[in-house]
């Protein structure tokens, strides 16, 4: 099993946990992603010990508020990658102070990922959320999020990284003369660690939230300043942090780790089981913060 493959296999056995899906739905989701029989049973057993006795998290509850703006709308563009023309859905800044890329959770491009981008164009920040399923035809082929997670668990990790550049191209062309950002989800946090550590200079500034930071990663030929926002109770990506910070301060890059102590892992999803409104907008709040704070790099 494969680094991404484990991660996936786990993000399983935490939602059959906390309720999300039963474990009929657990299992046939190992399934898809080549997890059965006696190793599937082990892994929803592991989860579940190790859990038991840990103390109910305070979960957010699913709210709405009132804001002074909207999303900016978002439309579906394509334009060249590496192997075949890339999808992701683009929302421009009115006056933009720089670009962001939004990379997906294992849920792939959907409408959360895409309102997200809105909200980057909204706070001055053209956005391009890519699709890293465009080979596959979009997330859009895939019947649910189940199958959309077992197909991102059978493409290499160079193929994203290589797609990932190909979009930072298409972004600087979008937003010349401006600084670029990326930002990543759950497993958008560790597709931001790995370009972060791709060798690539053209990044400003990286937001990798509850991404768990690849094995053996390291930052050089990186100028970017780095964010990595983690949730105090998602103890299986925590355990990476370290890693992630020895990095850090191997390359004498300029970076936060910080941490909310009453969420979770996915507290920004704001469509999700573990949303934690508190968290999530002070996290919002402390990136377009951390993007604003770096000089434009042409």
């Amino acid at each position: 099993m494969t680094e991404i493959q484990r991660y996936l296999a786990e993000e399983v056995a935490e939602d059959l946990v906390d309720g999300i899906i039963t474990r009929r739905e657990a299992v046939r989701r190992l399934g898809l992603l080549g997890v059965t029989g006696a190793a599937a049973s082990g892994l929803l057993s592991a989860f579940a010990s190790g859990t038991a006795a840990a103390a109910e998290p305070e979960r957010g509850k699913r709210s709405s508020s009132e804001t002074s703006w909207a999303p900016v709308p978002h439309q579906p563009i394509t334009f060249e990658g590496p192997r075949v023309p890339l999808m992701a859905a683009w929302a421009a800044a009115e006056k933009p102070r720089g670009g962001v890329l939004v990379i997906h959770e294992n849920r792939g491009l959907n409408e959360h990922i895409r309102t997200v981008a809105g909200r980057f164009a909204a706070s001055g920040y053209s956005a391009l959320a890519l699709d890293l399923l465009s080979e596959e035809g979009g997330t859009g082929a895939f019947p649910g999020e189940a199958e959309v997670a077992a197909a991102l668990s059978r493409i290499p990790p160079e193929r994203f990284v290589a797609d990932m550049k190909a979009a930072l191209t298409e972004l600087k062309r979008r937003v010349r003369d401006k600084k670029l950002c990326a930002v990543g989800y759950c497993f958008g946090g560790n597709m931001v660690w790995r370009l972060l550590t791709s060798d690539e200079p053209r990044l400003a500034a990286g937001a990798a939230y509850y991404g768990p930071f690849p094995e053996g990663g390291n930052f050089q030929g990186s100028r970017a300043a780095v964010l990595g926002v983690y949730g105090g109770l998602d103890a299986r990506v925590n355990a990476t942090r370290p890693a992630a910070k020895a990095a850090l301060e191997a390359a004498r890059l300029k970076y936060e780790l910080l941490t909310f102590t009453q969420a979770d892992h996915a507290f920004f999803n704001d469509t999700g089981a573990r949303f934690n409104p508190h968290g999530a907008t002070e996290a919002w709040r402390r990136t377009l913060n951390w993007f604003d704070a770096v000089g434009n790099r042409h």
